[in-house]
């Protein structure tokens, strides 16, 4: 192998490595299986593919000793959240009831990443149902920070391989932010695309409208690497966007002179603790020092669509779960049955009344980026909960937790989620930016020029 820790670097320079022959795809399969192994007490995994991961990657070495390259992530191992099909092995959302639950064919995603030449390691725990709960027997997994902390909710196993080295990058998903907190609490880079901008086929449903499908990754330009492979159309998802998709990562620079970055500074700064603040307050301060301009606006009172967004997933996902519930609903987490229950009571009438006021909010966001180009907010506005915390969790932390997130789900705006700083204690803390619709290209290029300045996004977790 080329270093001991080659499970640290980035998607990008891997790719390099086996590109250019310095290593080979089953080298470092080989290793990063390996280190599965050897860090299973974190529990990131619910079914690995290892047979799959190496015949994939023997044929990315053939390939490649032929000439054949067949794109930027051709040999690189990465993972997938356990919603998304892979023929053959179960999808089971994290759910008791899905243990057999044997996909038999790919997810769009699926297909074009192997297409692309990646190699699938496995797939990655999560919360019940895309929703709040870690059940038997998946169980939660480790921080990999501290153990006694939050994993973030949906997506915890995708943040914790991605923070630990156990794959490249992660396929994710995103409902009311589990992109987002998983990366934050983890230290990790969260690309939220735009709703549309990747397929949802073969993707299980939480909530469609609010279901978003993006990587996770080390690095902005991991993040544009792996949004370019899996974003576009799909006959298969109507509801997926025909724009073009631009190439993320080409000519990337540190010029930002020509953007216009938007701060509420009464929004972002009500009820964030300090730390925080100095964090998202620095990053600014680096943009600036990259030319960018940092202006101050207003943004929409988020507060009401906080709440709308849980009776907007309710609704949807008790449409998503009317095969199996409530005909088994003992089956069920508490949390995931309450929301279904929800849904299930709700009037036509007054889910309608949540529809405009979401569409009314989505408006005003988008009138917010006639002035500005990126919108700049933390992701939480406080430190890492700890799981003892989480245990007891109440209104206010629910709403603490959506408060940067829900937001930008119910306007599907794209949002970027980095590493940009770290409290006393060791833990991450992140910043966020957010983008006009299917405006891509300027959160990786932003990120990537923060990312450039600073090295909050090289540290890792011990061991």
């Amino acid at each position: 192998m080329v270093a001991d820790n080659i499970h640290y670097l980035g998607l990008a320079e891997v790719a390099g490595l086996i590109r250019l022959r310095h290593a080979t795809s089953i080298e470092v399969t080989e290793a990063l299986l390996d280190r599965v192994g050897k860090r299973s007490n974190l529990n990131a995994f619910i079914t690995q593919t290892a047979d799959l991961a190496l015949q994939q990657a023997r044929r990315a070495d053939s390939e490649l000793a032929a000439g054949r390259v067949r794109g930027p992530m051709h040999g690189v191992p990465i993972a997938v959240k356990d919603i998304v099909d892979m023929k053959g092995f179960p999808t089971t959302a994290g759910m008791p009831l899905r243990r057999e639950a044997v996909a038999n064919g790919n997810a769009s995603v699926v297909q074009r990443l192997e297409e692309a030449g990646a190699v699938i390691l496995g797939k990655l725990n999560l919360t019940e149902g895309v929703y709040a709960e870690h059940l038997a027997p998946y169980g939660p997994p480790l921080n990999p920070w501290h153990n006694d902390r939050w994993p973030g909710a949906s997506s915890s196993g995708s943040g914790v391989a991605v923070a630990a080295g156990l794959c490249y990058g992660a396929v994710s998903s995103d409902t009311g932010g589990s992109i987002r907190l998983p990366s934050a609490v983890n230290g990790v880079t969260g690309l939220k695309p735009t709703w549309g901008r990747v397929s949802r086929h073969g993707v299980y449903e939480l909530a469609a409208t609010l279901d978003h499908v993006g990587p996770i990754t080390r690095s902005a330009v991991d993040a544009g690497l792996m949004l370019g492979v899996m974003a576009g159309f799909d006959s298969a998802d109507p509801t997926s966007s025909s724009l073009p998709v631009p190439d993320y990562i080409l000519d990337l620079n540190n010029d930002l002179s020509d953007l216009r970055i938007g701060l509420d500074r009464d929004w972002t700064a009500h009820g964030t603790d300090q730390a925080t603040m100095a964090a998202l307050m620095q990053t600014l301060e680096t943009l600036r020092s990259l030319g960018a301009e940092i202006v101050d606006i207003k943004f929409p009172d988020p507060s009401q669509i906080v709440f709308d967004w849980f009776d907007v997933c309710a609704a949807q996902t008790a449409l998503a779960h009317t095969e199996t519930f409530p005909s088994r609903k003992t089956e069920y987490g508490t949390a995931l049955a309450n929301l279904l229950e929800l849904g299930n009571r709700m009037s036509a009438l007054d889910y309608q009344k949540v529809i405009l006021r979401r569409e009314e909010f989505a408006g005003s966001v988008q009138a917010v980026f006639l002035n500005v180009d990126l919108i700049a907010c933390p992701v939480l506005g406080f430190p890492v909960p700890t799981l003892e915390q989480m245990s007891r969790v109440d209104d206010d932390m629910i709403s603490g937790l959506h408060r940067f997130t829900c937001s930008f789900t119910m306007s599907r705006n794209p949002t970027i989620t980095m590493p940009g700083g770290m409290t006393t204690d060791g833990m991450p803390i992140a910043v966020q930016f957010v983008a006009p619709h299917f405006q891509e290209e300027l959160l990786v290029r932003a990120g990537h020029a923060f990312q450039s300045a600073t090295n909050w996004h090289l540290q890792h977790p011990a061991g």
